[in-house]
């Protein structure tokens, strides 16, 4: 059968994303795989160098994805099929070129772990994420911000051309890291294998940071076994904790089992030099899928939700009722995902993975002989597809990934167009036409072309400031435009992500002085947070959330104000110096806050509530730590009923009265139930707010409990289980 390439949907129970966080990323997400200074001064230096090299400060320019809930229906999802006589693969185009399913069609087999719904949870570094088939990571540490968003597709000519060969191309402009990158899929024709060509290109004057890891979801159960070619792997616990251990038994299990330890954790192989690449998941019976590639992508990994309950719950959170659980094998750039290599001026990174099916002997693969199950494992893959043969499908992919698109198939982001028009990079392959560039790069384009970047106006600044662009090139048009509120809001984004915070908050200030936005002060809010002025971060963060709420139900744009009459203003808001705006006060009774607004604003509703739920939550938070409870609860009441009925709304609640000192009422707020749709992987919000309720109503003070009564209280009162989310031992 010749391959083919074809467009269809599919149609899978959704929960929407929703709508970005109009919050500039300031703070980096807390990505789990972190290490301290102490942990790297045992490791390799070659690795301990690439761990220290270029870490993020944040997400920015990317923003934020946490809008979505957990209320799914179906939804009719863009995709691709290539399919040959033996296997046929599907991708998501629109949901970051993701191969949701590959299925070996002699046997019927579905080889990756496929999960039967579309759930976003806050896995990626930017939010919203979903489990299973094979992804695509590329940027920093963690899941790709692009997990969620449509990526540019294409009909392509593939190596194989003279025969009607097609290689379906994907490709983006990765903000990150400032990098585009392409994913060239194709079957040959009668091949097992799913061959996977990538790129990497640095266009730019000086080198780059670069992240990779294809992560591949599989099944799992009891028998399931991970083989790849190592006798050591870098362990990496949920405790922060990097460090070498023997493969496969460890610490009294037989590690290459998923399901035979209690909590998630990665282990990544020690592929020796020279050893060829790959990595299996074998079932009881020897079978299942084999990834391997070209020699530059050298890293291997398992990762294991465990057996405990909270990898089961998380599991059990990211699909539906009465699905398996899955492990993932991984592939990457660099031993460890905690490291980042270096990419040349103009030099790009190129390799070829292959995806496919594999049967070895069981015995084998199950026995007690590790070295045994390694060679019978690999002399079955180059049976099926020797080395060689991936050396050479690598040499023939080379001349075709600069073929230019045959036919589009999908459209990704503008962001690729608007670089394009400013540095003007030659980038054969991977064309960024001018036709995708839509209302998120429209002020960005002004910019390059009048030098002056369009003042926010009355109306849509009221429930979004515009995405930010942040590299230096930027920054520069940024710092030579006419001074506007926008203008200088984004200038001091840009600054704040290259690390000048001093200049940042100058920029914001001057900011402030063209106009008091919520924008603005919600920065500064951040800024005084990083540097420790918890009472100020509270009382900024809650003049923007006043602003928010006024502006909201009173759509007319004021009458404009002297310079003398803002900077008043400002000081009387505390929003200048610092004061309070009650008589300076940082503490006391309450503070009112506006009503709810009504829905009279012709402005996008959904912008309204999206912006509102991002500084309620910040606002509530800021002045729980800065000891104001009562005014956290007077903001809390004043969002909109939607907003508080979410899970997140629902744990601060708990968390406002346990401040409040009614920690039986906290207490009723776990007992009606509440899911936190956007509970971020390793966050321990929920177990901590839920002891620390426990402790309370057992003293009956705020006095702390020995350890022993602290344990006896602990197992008294046990955290329920739809709760339990620990990733790592209580």
């Amino acid at each position: 059968m010749a391959t083919s390439v074809r467009r269809t949907t599919l149609t899978l129970p959704t929960a929407p994303v929703g709508p970005d966080n109009p919050l500039p990323a300031l703070r980096p997400l807390d990505e789990v795989h972190r290490v301290d200074d102490r942990t790297r001064t045992t490791l390799p230096t070659d690795m301990a160098r690439q761990v220290a090299y270029a870490p993020l400060r944040s997400v920015l320019p990317v923003r934020l994805r946490d809008g979505y809930g957990r209320d799914r229906a179906p939804a009719a999802l863009d995709a691709i099929v290539l399919e040959n006589g033996r296997l046929r693969a599907t991708v998501l185009p629109g949901l970051g070129g993701r191969v949701h399913s590959l299925v070996h069609k002699p046997a019927g087999r579905e080889l990756l772990y496929r999960n039967p719904v579309l759930q976003p949870a806050d896995f990626a570094l930017n939010g919203a994420w979903f489990s299973g088939g094979i992804e695509w990571n590329i940027g920093a540490t963690g899941h790709t911000t692009l997990s969620c968003s449509p990526l540019h597709a294409a009909r392509v000519p593939a190596p194989d051309a003279a025969e009607g060969g097609a290689m379906v191309r994907l490709w983006e402009w990765e903000r990150l890291r400032d990098l585009p990158f392409q994913v060239d899929l194709w079957l040959p024709a009668d091949s097992a294998f799913l061959y996977v060509g990538v790129r990497i290109r640095n266009p730019h004057h000086l080198p780059a940071p670069v992240y990779w890891w294809s992560n591949i979801a599989v099944p799992e159960d009891e028998h399931t076994r991970v083989l790849a070619p190592a006798d050591d792997a870098w362990h990496f616990g949920y405790a922060r904790t990097l460090g070498k251990v023997p493969v496969p038994e460890w610490d009294g299990a037989d590690r290459t089992y998923p399901l035979r330890g209690d909590y998630p954790a990665d282990y990544f192989y020690e592929v020796p030099d020279g050893a060829r690449r790959w990595i299996a998941s074998l079932d009881a019976d020897g079978g299942g899928l084999v990834q391997t590639s070209t020699d530059l992508l050298r890293g291997r990994k398992l990762f294991v939700w465990g057996a405990g309950p909270g990898g089961r719950r998380w599991q059990q959170w990211l699909t539906e009722p009465g699905t398996g659980g899955y492990a993932e094998i991984q592939a990457g750039l660099a031993r460890t995902q905690l490291e980042h290599i270096p990419l040349e001026a103009g030099e790009e990174f190129a390799w070829l993975e292959a995806y496919g099916p594999l049967t070895a002997d069981p015995a084998a693969v199950h026995g007690a002989d590790w070295g045994a199950a390694r060679r019978e494992t690999e002399a079955r893959l180059e049976a099926a597809l020797p080395r060689d043969e991936v050396d050479a499908a690598y040499a023939a992919w080379r001349p075709y990934a600069d073929a230019e698109p045959a036919e589009r198939l999908a459209t990704g982001s503008g962001w690729g167009a608007l670089e394009i028009e400013r540095g003007g990079f030659q980038l054969p392959g991977t064309p960024f036409d001018p036709d995708t560039l839509g209302e998120e790069q429209e002020p960005w384009r002004r910019l390059l072309r009048t030098g002056a970047l369009p003042d926010w106006e009355p109306g849509p600044s009221r429930a979004d400031p515009g995405a930010s662009v942040v590299a230096p090139a930027w920054r520069d048009l940024l710092e030579a435009a006419p001074s506007t509120a926008a203008a200088e809001y984004h200038l001091g984004v840009a600054q704040w992500h290259a690390g000048d915070r001093a200049q940042a908050e100058r920029s914001w200030e001057r900011s402030l002085r063209c106009a008091e936005t919520p924008w603005t002060l919600r920065c500064l809010a951040v800024a005084d947070t990083a540097s420790g002025h918890a009472a100020r971060a509270a009382e900024r963060l809650l003049r923007a959330v006043r602003l928010l709420l006024t502006s909201a139900a009173a759509p007319e744009p004021e009458a404009p104000r002297s310079p003398k009459r803002r900077e008043r203003e400002r000081e009387r808001s505390g929003s200048g110096d610092g004061r309070g705006a009650a008589g300076g006060r940082w503490a006391g009774a309450a503070v009112s806050v506006a009503a709810p607004p009504v829905a009279t604003d012709p402005l996008d509703p959904l912008a309204l509530e999206t912006a509102e739920a991002a500084l309620g939550r910040e606002a509530i938070l800021a002045l729980l730590a800065a000891a104001r409870a009562d005014d956290a609860r007077a903001v809390l009441d004043a969002l909109r009923p939607a907003i508080r009925a979410r899970g997140r709304f629902r744990l601060l609640r708990a968390q406002v009265l346990l401040a409040q000192g009614d920690a039986l009422a906290a207490r009723a707020v776990f007992d009606e139930g509440f899911e936190v749709c956007d509970l971020r992987e390793g966050d321990e919000a929920l177990s901590d707010t839920w002891y620390a309720i426990v402790e309370r109503l057992a003293t009956g003070t705020q006095d702390p409990l020995t350890e022993e009564a602290r344990a006896r209280t602990h197992a008294d009162h046990p955290l329920p289980a739809h709760y339990e989310f620990r990733m790592r031992p209580a």
